[in-house]
């Protein structure tokens, strides 16, 4: 059997040589899904059957000499709330526990294109509503360092299967960090690009909303090589953006930005704050030295929070008046924290955003990359629903320990989360690293960089 840690471009390579084909690789993954999956509950549902026979399609159009996309023959995992056709999508939630999609998302369609094997849908909370990957449809994802903890969310489900290398590569969605919340939570690579780099012509609002499709991996290399075969604009996105230029060469002296907590906007565990430090120490070692620094945050949180909710109850108000009996508490409270907001609630956090956007812009005219933690806390216990408290200081809200995130997300500034390195037996953290729209290049040569140092991947306890 392969190794289970295989690059998706190692792997990619070796199919188009005929070292292995599409059929066995697909074979190893779902082997691989059968072992571990029991444990970490990483799927909703797993089509072997789909899966192999889109494998052997890849095989014969191999032999026939057709041309073949950058995924050739790779197994990938897409998250339960994005539309695959002909295979069960469930967003999570017992009502539509058998709506089967007759199309796939653009996303979907663009990964197929470029060869990927679909092999299953991974696990999410209802709706991809929370931080903590657990729905009343399958239960709670595992983290693989810790199996009596979360996997963070909400592409929970996609992270697991991406660090026990299940799949090489994984698709997710997020809104205020649920790429890179699972990401540091399970140690690996989760990249949120800027809305529009991924299209998405089926979005309802297309001008304005939150919410970005993503990229789970284990290395830099392949999150690039995902990230190009979904990128894209379509004529039905409006925010769609041009192809990305990837190719543009990194400073040579990277002026870096380093900020705990983005100038006191969050509170932060002490052991994520001792892990920042030491990880802070890695950067400079690897890029040079770092400026301590933050955009001003003022009024942030709180745009952020009411744009959330105004979204979230424009498109699922009237659903849960309907159907609360079957939904879940969390998913509730979340969309109901809109009822009461008024236009002027919510283009006065359009305003705020404006002024922080413009902020941020003005920031990175004095950096080329800005550090800062993944997440405020370390992976909690499975059967802790909400963070109430951070270092010592209560939380208003039970989605202020996401800041760390979200507040990249109410700019739309591409951020990826690398795993730091780790002492034996502790837990994972990941390093977020922000750039400008436009500046993916640097984001991804300075991340290769100190991966090259020792910010990478490493096998979980549940694989030794």
């Amino acid at each position: 059997m392969s190794d289970p840690f295989e690059s998706a471009a190692s792997l990619a390579a070796r199919i188009a040589t005929g070292e292995i084909s599409a059929v066995e690789a697909t074979k190893e993954a779902l082997d691989r899904i059968s072992a571990l999956d029991d444990r970490l509950n990483a799927f909703i549902t797993v089509d072997a059957d789909g899966a192999c026979k889109a494998a052997r399609e890849r095989d014969r159009d191999q032999a026939a000499g057709r041309p073949c996309g950058p995924l050739h023959g790779v197994p990938v995992a897409i998250k339960d709330v994005t539309a695959t056709a002909g295979l069960r999508t469930t967003q999570g939630s017992t009502i539509f526990a058998d709506r089967v999609p007759d199309r796939d998302e653009e996303s979907v369609a663009r990964l197929r294109r470029a060869g990927a094997v679909i092999v299953g849908k991974t696990n999410t909370p209802e709706f991809a509503f929370g931080a903590v990957c657990t729905n009343m449809l399958c239960g709670p994802t595992r983290n693989p360092w810790d199996p009596t903890r979360t996997s963070g969310g909400s592409s929970g489900g996609s992270a697991v299967t991406v660090a026990t290398g299940m799949v090489p590569l994984a698709q997710g969605t997020d809104f205020g960090g649920s790429v890179r919340m699972p990401a540091s939570f399970c140690g690996i690579v989760g990249l949120r690009p800027a809305p529009g780099t991924i299209a998405e012509p089926d979005r309802a609002l297309g001008w304005g909303g939150l919410a970005t499709q993503g990229v789970l991996a284990r290395c830099v290399a392949d999150t690039v090589l995902m990230l190009r075969a979904m990128a894209g604009p379509h004529p039905l996105d409006p925010l769609s953006r041009r192809p990305l230029d990837l190719d543009r060469q990194w400073p040579e002296r990277p002026r870096i930005a380093a900020s705990l907590d983005l100038g006191g906007a969050f509170p932060v565990d002490d052991a994520v704050a001792q892990a920042f430090e030491e990880a802070i120490t890695g950067v400079q070692a690897a890029l040079g030295p770092a400026s301590r620094g933050a955009p001003p945050m003022e009024g942030a949180a709180e745009a952020f929070k009411t744009m959330r909710a105004a979204e979230s109850f424009y498109r699922s108000g009237a659903f849960v008046e309907t159907h609360e009996a079957r939904l879940s508490p969390s998913f509730v409270w979340n969309v109901r924290q809109g009822r009461g907001l008024t236009a002027a609630d919510y283009l006065k956090a359009d305003a705020v955003r404006t002024r922080v956007w413009r902020d941020f812009i003005r920031f990175f005219e004095d950096f080329d990359l800005l550090v800062m933690p993944t997440c405020a806390v370390l992976p909690f216990p499975n059967d802790q629903e909400e963070v109430l408290e951070v270092g010592g200081r209560k939380l208003m809200s039970i989605i202020d320990y996401l800041a760390c995130t979200f507040l990249i997300s109410l700019v739309g500034f591409p951020a990826l989360s690398l795993p730091a390195p780790r002492a034996p037996g502790a837990l994972p953290f990941g390093l977020q690293l922000i750039v400008p729209p436009g500046r993916e290049a640097v984001l991804f040569a300075l991340a290769r960089r100190l991966e090259q140092t020792g910010f990478r991947h490493a096998a979980p306890p549940v694989m030794r």
